[in-house]
């Protein structure tokens, strides 16, 4: 799939808040890692986007009810002969091992670093373009000017609340997009219309295309219908415009 990009339409707010969760915990394991000032910077950003999630939602509860979904989904294909036995048993306990982590968590999660003066006044700044400078947060420029070790392992230690929420987006995210085979699709003069099925609560919808055609899918609509457009981008930074081609792709409904 090197050659392709693919286009995701999460169908509920659930699984658009653990899209958006799995974005941020990428961007702030790729910024934590970097050497630079400016790396820290954005990794500290990051977090404080991924605590404002938490403090808007319930998250824990939320997984927690994906995660025994799931569970019993699986549970109902144990006695199939098209299952590997071992393979399903491993599976289960690894969501029940998941489970388990969450519920031993007390209260909400990252509570503690949310009331932290340095990250309440970090964030009280941000919303000040350029408000972080040295001069408004002298304590935190302090941390930013420490060594490499140090601020790693305060890094860590400030995101290790959110540990075993990642780690179960991460398994739920990767059930529901392996969920279905895919179809191929023509996007007649670059427009496709979708129907679901009403009876089916699906979670996703996957748009897979080579990346060698000018255009980027859009897709809008809800749980029982969507719209597809192929958009092609404009040269003078005006609005894009639908393309006139028939566009090939693979489609994926996805529901587990």
């Amino acid at each position: 799939m090197k050659n392709h990009i693919t286009y995701e339409f999460p169908l509920n707010e659930r699984i658009r808040v653990f899209i958006r969760l799995e974005q941020l915990f990428q961007e702030f394991g790729h910024f934590s890692s970097g050497p630079t000032i400016p790396d820290k910077r954005a990794a500290i950003s990051v977090l404080l986007d991924i605590m404002s999630i938490f403090r808007r939602n319930d998250l824990k509860s939320e997984i927690l009810k994906e995660l025994d979904r799931h569970a019993k989904v699986l549970n109902k294909y144990a006695d199939s002969q098209n299952v590997d036995p071992k393979q399903l048993e491993s599976i289960l306990n690894q969501l029940t091992e998941t489970s388990k982590k969450l519920y031993a968590t007390s209260g909400k999660i990252g509570i503690a670093i949310m009331e932290s003066d340095l990250f309440q006044s970090i964030t009280q700044r941000s919303s000040i373009p350029g408000g972080t400078c040295s001069f408004d947060l002298p304590e935190f420029h302090y941390w930013l000017e420490q060594e490499e070790s140090i601020r790693l392992k305060d890094l860590g230690r400030w995101s290790q609340p959110f540990n075993e929420i990642h780690n179960a987006i991460a398994l739920i995210l990767d059930f529901i997009r392996h969920s279905n085979a895919p179809s191929e699709e023509i996007a007649e003069a670059g427009f496709f219309q979708l129907a679901l099925d009403k009876n089916l609560p699906y979670q996703l919808i996957k748009v897979s295309m080579d990346k060698s055609l000018p255009c980027f899918a859009e897709i809008s609509g809800g749980k029982h219908r969507c719209s597809i457009r192929f958009m092609v981008p404009s040269e003078d930074e005006q609005r894009p415009t639908q393309s006139t081609d028939d566009i090939p792709f693979s489609l994926t409904r996805c529901l587990f």
